[in-house]
């Protein structure tokens, strides 16, 4: 069953000792720069506002410095806001007492870490049942929780060992493992892929969304790499400077890039990977021709298809089955190339 889904409103976060003395002239424009230099405070999110689908992943993406990881830390409350709202469930979590709080965290959240924050003394198996013993439940209830997880993040038979006996990738799956067992409603996943090597990150990327399908967590996902949150945000919010720049689906950022910083960022995206074939499709001038097509098919899957089938033709169809449109290959291979912009030519000598 699908989770609430997370707001956030009007969030702001100035880091130093009087951080809420100068929320008012950031209100009014005080740039980060000024506020820094002038009164040395440190502006990490400037009016971030963003609807965090339930039961879907929603993926904060950003360059070193952006505010991304400020972000998810005030989704657990680590880090209290200067100013705005959290909600979940109708509730501001910056508003929770602190017994209410440590609820909301035992309960409600887990956290997967970049640095896998293993307990290096406890075994695969102690990792795991770690949040279930702070919440006091019986070990022999807790330990067949924990032994579920365990094999479905494909660790069966690694109960016993220690984390310095694992590879990267294997305590990767302890953590995911680890937060499942609290059978939390939100899963927030901090940089959580982003020390693994580029295989075993994809298949860690493959076990998630293999999850996902089934359990509908409310997931926070921090990555830096567009690739990454291409393949695993069903919603995307990209920040710079501690701003919002652009929110919306993979398709609608690499489609409709907001500025140059975003367009740079897409140039070189696998665009037939993120465009879907309704997206592209032409009305129906005849009967259907062709094999079917779901209108969710990125255009990589279709010309894959259509290929194999020896067709250059094929239609689109909705949920139901209904034929509600055409495509061609030429037009999916066509859609797949990222169209020339400003950026590619060279910049005039002055």
């Amino acid at each position: 069953m699908a989770s609430q889904g997370i707001e956030i409103r009007g969030l702001y976060k100035i880091f130093g000792p009087r951080g809420g003395d100068y929320i008012d002239a950031v209100y009014r424009g005080m740039s980060k720069a000024e506020l820094n230099e002038t009164h040395g405070h440190v502006l990490g999110l400037k009016d971030i506002n963003i609807s965090m689908p339930g039961g879907g992943i929603t993926v904060v993406m950003g360059l070193s410095g952006s505010g991304k990881s400020t972000l998810i830390r005030h989704i657990n409350r680590l880090i209290d806001p200067t100013a705005g709202e959290v909600l979940y469930d109708g509730v501001d979590i910056c508003r929770m007492s602190q017994q209410e709080l440590r609820e909301f965290r035992r309960h409600k959240t887990a956290m997967v870490f970049q640095k896998f924050a293993l307990l290096p003394h406890r075994t695969v198996l102690e990792n795991t049942v770690y949040g279930l013993d702070i919440q006091g439940v019986d070990r022999s209830v807790s330990e067949k929780t924990a032994r579920h997880w365990i094999e479905r993040v494909g660790l069966a038979g690694f109960e016993r060992h220690y984390p310095n006996q694992l590879s990267g990738g294997m305590q990767q799956r302890v953590g995911l493992a680890r937060a499942l067992t609290n059978n939390a409603d939100i899963l927030l996943m901090d940089e959580a892929y982003s020390a693994l090597d580029p295989l075993i990150r994809v298949d860690m990327q493959s076990v998630l969304l293999d999850l996902q399908q089934e359990l509908k967590k409310t997931v926070v996902f921090i990555t830096h790499d567009l690739d990454e949150a291409l393949r695993l945000g069903d919603k995307i919010a990209i920040l710079r400077d501690g701003e919002v720049i652009q929110q919306g689906s993979g398709q609608d950022i690499v489609l409709s890039p907001a500025d140059d910083y975003i367009t740079a960022f897409v140039k070189e995206v696998n665009r037939g990977r993120v465009i879907r074939v309704s997206t592209i499709m032409a009305p129906l001038s005849g009967p259907p021709q062709g094999p079917a097509l779901d209108g969710a098919t990125v255009l990589e899957a279709a010309a894959k298809l259509m290929t194999g089938a020896g067709q250059t033709v094929a239609h689109v169809v909705d949920a139901s089955g209904h034929p509600v449109g055409a495509v061609d290959l030429q037009a999916i291979i066509s859609a797949m190339v990222t169209p020339s912009t400003h950026l590619d030519r060279p910049i005039a000598a002055e």
